[in-house]
């Protein structure tokens, strides 16, 4: 499909949107399918997969400091279909985003989900996977690891739960970095994972040190790092950049080969760095 998307618009399929320029204003637009039993559990409240639909799709808006304009939902009709509503209206009301069109369908077998997010840019240039410079610092926001110990608490109100079900995407948060960064991208697949991917989108080296990244049980630090879910913002700023959101420097961008480097070592590709699907 790469090879297809020779509009810079898509910027080769390498981020998280696409940024079309439209008069004076600038759309970023993107889409996400949930699969139950693939990003969402077989017994998932629909409720709380509609949430995680608009949620995940807004959190690729944050990256690129986007302010939603609306977003199109796709859903596969089912059982518990007035629960996947009140979700959509709770996640709808929330963030403040209008619903704006879509489809419904009926079928057998898995449920499908899409959403397609619509926003415009604040800042231009709008944010990239591909700006990290070498000497930039690295920075993530957020404790990771919450939505893994989530998934093991659910239905309990806690913060880890809340931090699977009912993720929110940090809006302002993008915003407020958009004119400084010069890469930036959210952390859906697990921190390692995305920082390798960042990396080698911008040809670079990226160096982690694992004991500053913010991990919500440290005895589980590794883990915390490659499972995913977390919807926190990595990003990276010329050093000495003051940041005016909260965020831990977690590591240095050095020059090629692209990859990324934890404490010292080479993390390699390897297929355990987050999850893949």
């Amino acid at each position: 499909m790469q090879a297809l998307a020779k509009d810079p618009a898509a910027r080769g399929l390498k981020d998280d949107a696409a940024v079309l320029p439209l008069g004076d204003d600038t759309l970023v637009i993107t889409l996400d399918t949930l699969v139950q039993g693939v990003h969402v559990r077989e017994d998932e409240d629909p409720a709380d997969i509609a949430w995680k639909l608009i949620a995940v799709n807004l959190s690729d808006l944050a990256a690129k400091g986007a302010a939603p304009t609306g977003v199109l939902i796709s859903h596969m009709l089912g059982e518990a279909d007035d629960r996947f509503l009140g979700g959509l209206r709770a996640a709808l009301e929330t963030f403040e985003v209008p619903l704006l069109g879509g489809d419904t369908v009926r079928a057998e077998g898995r449920r499908v989900w899409g959403c397609t997010a619509i926003g415009r840019a604040t800042h231009t240039p709008v944010p990239d996977r591909r700006g990290a410079r070498p000497g930039d610092a690295i920075y993530v926001t957020g404790t990771l690891g919450r939505a893994m110990l989530g998934l093991h608490d659910r239905g309990s109100g806690s913060a880890d739960d809340l931090a699977y079900r009912r993720p929110r995407p940090l809006l302002a948060e993008g915003r407020a970095l958009a004119p400084l960064v010069t890469a930036m991208m959210d952390v859906s697949d697990g921190l390692l994972l995305d920082a390798s991917r960042m990396a080698h989108a911008s040809d670079t080296r990226f160096e982690i040190d694992s004991a500053r990244v913010p991990a919500a049980d440290r005895a589980r630090a590794d883990e915390c790092m490659r499972w995913g879910d977390d919807y926190q913002l990595l990003f990276t700023v010329p050093d000495g950049v003051e940041i005016p959101v909260e965020a831990a420097r977690i590591g240095t961008v050095r020059e090629g080969p692209a990859g990324l480097w934890l404490d010292g070592r080479s993390a390699g590709e390897d297929k355990d760095l987050g999850y893949r699907h």
